[in-house]
């Protein structure tokens, strides 16, 4: 029985709505699997490409989370000026009441940073070392506790707090101890965050990690860094300046920077790697119309007797065509869907985290990450199959059975 829409021209090529009549996805997905071979090796070539599209985008994003700062930014980082790695740059403690009478500073905290390794790793654990008075009213607002209790990390000098993704990272919960940078200390407790900055790193004791780092050095009145807070973000860099100035003519002169800044100027080497990775991302979408493309090349090829058939029965090119298209979308979102949801599963599994100088950028997956592949792969699939759906949709009857 020839279609309902058999009033369309033979031999155009265009999308009524709806673009194919529900009861021929059947059919579709009947073409599609007929040669199995070619259908997975295509899929599983586009969920590769998918997969790896995906992840890259998950590190521009965790760069641009902690690296692209926002008009409600109010954090800045206090370091020892022409000082990079946290190893070598030191402060004395006292800068903090100086720093605290600066108008537009809303609060400081003076911070000790231990790193097991400066340099760039996928497994860095980070110390900071923070005062109890000055920390625990900004943990009690800001972080969630997943597990542990504060309480218990605020009566141990030897206790520190993980941030979840360490944690899970390193297979720790409230109880257990653990060795890094030649420290050992207690797990106290588990929190979430909001900040990358605060999901990779173990908060400690100032005074306890101030001796416990110092291995014959004097470090007892001695921070690497103050974090301020200012009272409007719209004074951010004006604070910054008026902090540097205080402290120029001092022998220990600072550097002050959002702290957006501060992580982008210290992991600068890997912003700019991580950036040259859209080419990858670019490629694997180049990839992915390439394979479904000559995926559904071949099919038109194999079935140009069968389209002949359809026409002889009544079938018009449009339809065909259209048929055609829908292959490539068939096939594009099978591997789209395969590859996105991997990316996802991966990323959430192994805990991906790229940490410098003892800053952290975390490479994730989210759902709205996998919902842009899986709509580029289902539109690279209706693109791919378009030029075949054209030529076949042209291809009269006559000239159908001359090529078989």
């Amino acid at each position: 029985t020839p279609p309902p829409d058999f009033h369309v021209p033979r031999f155009a090529f265009h999308f009524p709505h709806p673009m194919i009549p529900p009861r021929f996805i059947p059919l579709i997905a009947k073409q599609v699997l007929r040669r199995r071979t070619r259908t997975l090796l295509t899929v599983g070539g586009v969920a590769v490409a998918m997969f790896l599209f995906c992840v890259v985008q998950g590190m521009q994003s965790g760069v641009a989370a902690a690296t692209r700062r926002t008009a409600s930014d109010d954090t800045l980082i206090v370091y020892r000026q022409n000082r990079y790695c946290p190893f070598t740059s030191r402060l004395p403690q006292h800068y903090l009441d100086r720093i605290a009478r600066i108008d537009g500073v809303a609060s400081v905290v003076p911070v000790q940073i231990v790193v097991n390794n400066c340099g760039a790793s996928l497994d860095v654990v980070t110390f900071r070392g923070v005062p109890i008075d000055r920390f625990l009213p900004h943990a009690r607002r800001s972080f969630d506790l997943l597990a542990g209790s504060l309480d218990d990390w605020q009566r141990r000098s030897d206790a520190v707090i993980l941030g979840e993704t360490l944690a899970r990272r390193r297979g720790l919960s409230p109880g257990d101890s653990f060795d890094a940078a030649g420290i050992t200390v207690h797990v106290a407790g588990v929190i979430r965050s909001r900040e990358p900055q605060d999901q990779n790193v173990a908060y400690a004791h100032l005074d306890f990690l101030q001796r416990a780092a110092a291995r014959g050095d004097k470090l007892v009145g001695v921070v690497t860094q103050f974090n301020v807070k200012v009272s409007d973000p719209a004074r951010l860099d004006a604070v910054a300046a008026a902090i540097d100035a205080e402290f120029a003519s001092d022998p220990d002169p600072t550097s002050t920077r959002s702290e957006k800044a501060f992580v982008a100027r210290a992991a600068g080497d890997i912003v700019e790697l991580i950036g040259f990775t859209r080419y990858l991302g670019l490629g694997c979408l180049a990839a992915v119309l390439a394979l479904v493309a000559n995926a559904v090349v071949l099919s038109v090829q194999d079935r140009i007797k069968e389209h002949a058939v359809l026409q002889t029965l009544g079938y018009p090119g449009g339809l065909i065509g259209r048929l055609v298209v829908a292959e490539g979308l068939f096939l594009g979102l099978l591997g789209g869907l395969a590859g996105a949801a991997a990316a996802y599963a991966f990323m959430h599994a192994s805990l991906l985290s790229l940490s410098v100088e003892g800053l952290t950028m975390t490479i994730s997956t989210t759902p709205a990450i996998v919902l842009i592949g899986l709509a580029i792969s289902a539109a690279l699939g209706v693109l791919a199959g378009i030029v075949p759906a054209i030529q076949a949709s042209r291809r009269e009857i006559a000239q159908c059975f001359r090529a078989v």
